[in-house]
């Protein structure tokens, strides 16, 4: 009689058991966290509608409430170092989800006010930090230490995509149709399971999570200097900075779109729709190759690839055509954005994994709205041809994304994601 052995199907229970715990906790914080569509799209209303904000006061207000993001090494290294409760990740998702839970309660119960409304954000902002970096270092632990990191980057960008698209489907309608109590009393109840989910103790995700070298790290000072020498961390960064550098998108298209192509307004909002959503097919297509190639060859693909996304935005005469283009778009895109996910993933210094994954994330934002400016100021100095400048801009900036693929690490990028534990010191 032939025995099966029961490991592979022990092995597949597990690692369905790791994304599905990533994949929820994932969706929260894609949902509910404060710079995010739902918040984001529900308070710019409460300020036009009830405070009377002007557009600049508006664009003021995301900027500066924003600032935590732009600190976010700093929220990485307290993961990295810290220890709330004893529990490691479970702590901060256990006290920052609680905090995040009490500042939107506590905002449903107060009057509405540029002050309140401002405050609130910022503490809402910093707990949801804190949240993050706990997620994400986490996740690149448990990718590192589990050779999964294609697979959780596939995961993470499809869930975040899902929790984005879910988020601002959701905040146009609070939007419209909740009172400002209602809105924080929404948000208070996604935020909820998030804390609670620091009381999850899964053994596929935290049963020897924290006992590898790939969760050691040193002291403050250490671990600083660590980073710092630490050569592998700099070709993700700079990638990821040149690749949210988009000055073709945001305020120019939608500025091209309406006063020059005459577009309506929520074409430039179907846009971005149908752009997120031809994401997911390409992540997909990613989960499935990161087994079989090896990163160098999914970098390169997906950068040469990605190069050219925003050309066909040169081209466009009407608001349909734009639309139609979106699909081809977020296609071209969408391995890229996982390939870069997973470089970061493996790059990440061992005990440091917080730290990279929160310095990364604001670069990229600090890139995405310093291009944005750049982008604004060429357009407006030139309605009729900035846009086309911004396109071309853009695509010179993803160029030298080519160059600095040389510069990564061989021993990081050499094998498959089941082969890169192997190879190298992805957490030295």
């Amino acid at each position: 009689m032939m025995v099966t052995s029961s490991v592979p199907q022990d092995l597949s229970r597990s690692r369905r058991t790791v994304f599905g715990y990533f994949g929820i906790l994932t969706f929260l914080i894609y949902i509910a966290s404060p710079h995010n569509y739902l918040l984001d799209i529900a308070s710019s209303y409460l300020l036009k509608n009830q405070l009377h904000a002007t557009a600049s006061q508006i664009s003021l207000f995301r900027v500066l409430t924003a600032a935590p993001i732009y600190v976010s090494f700093l929220f990485g290294l307290s993961r990295d170092l810290w220890n709330p409760f004893g529990l490691r990740d479970r702590g901060f998702l256990l006290l920052f989800g609680s905090a995040a839970l009490l500042t939107y309660l506590t905002l449903s119960a107060l009057r509405l006010s540029y002050v309140s409304l401002f405050v609130g954000m910022i503490l809402a902002m910093i707990a949801f930090r804190f949240i993050a970096a706990a997620s994400q270092g986490l996740m690149a632990l448990v990718a590192q230490e589990q050779l999964m990191s294609g697979r959780l980057s596939a995961l993470w960008q499809i869930i975040a995509m899902a929790g984005t698209f879910v988020a601002g489907v959701g905040g146009g309608y609070v939007a419209g149709h909740l009172t400002y109590a209602q809105i924080f009393w929404v948000l208070a109840a996604i935020t909820a399971p998030i804390g609670l989910i620091g009381l999850w103790k899964p053994k596929a995700v935290f049963a020897t999570v924290y006992d590898k070298p790939q969760a050691r790290g040193l002291d403050f000072i250490g671990d600083v200097k660590r980073l710092a020498k630490h050569r592998a961390i700099y070709p993700p960064i700079l990638i990821i900075f040149l690749f949210q550098f988009t000055p073709g998108l945001n305020t120019p298209m939608q500025f091209y779109l309406s006063n020059t192509l005459h577009a309506p307004d929520a074409v430039y909002g179907e846009f971005n729709g149908l752009v997120s959503a031809s994401f997911i097919p390409a992540f997909l297509i990613y989960g499935f190759l990161c087994k079989r190639l090896p990163l160098k060859t999914l970098l390169w693909i997906g950068s040469i690839v990605t190069v050219p996304q925003l050309v066909p935005l040169a081209f466009i005469r009407s608001g349909n055509e734009a639309l139609i283009l979106a699909v081809p778009m977020g296609l071209m895109g969408g391995l890229a954005v996982c390939a870069f996910a997973d470089l970061t993933m493996r790059s990440c210094p061992n005990g440091l994994q917080g730290s990279l994954m929160m310095l990364v994330e604001g670069i990229g934002l600090l890139s995405l709205r310093a291009s944005d400016a750049f982008g604004s100021a060429v357009y407006d100095a030139n309605p009729h041809k900035g846009f086309l400048y911004c396109v071309i801009a853009t695509t010179l900036v993803y160029a030298l994304i080519l160059p600095i693929l040389l510069l990564i690490p061989k021993e990081i990028i050499a094998s498959t994601e089941e082969g890169a534990g192997q190879a190298s010191p992805i957490g030295a």
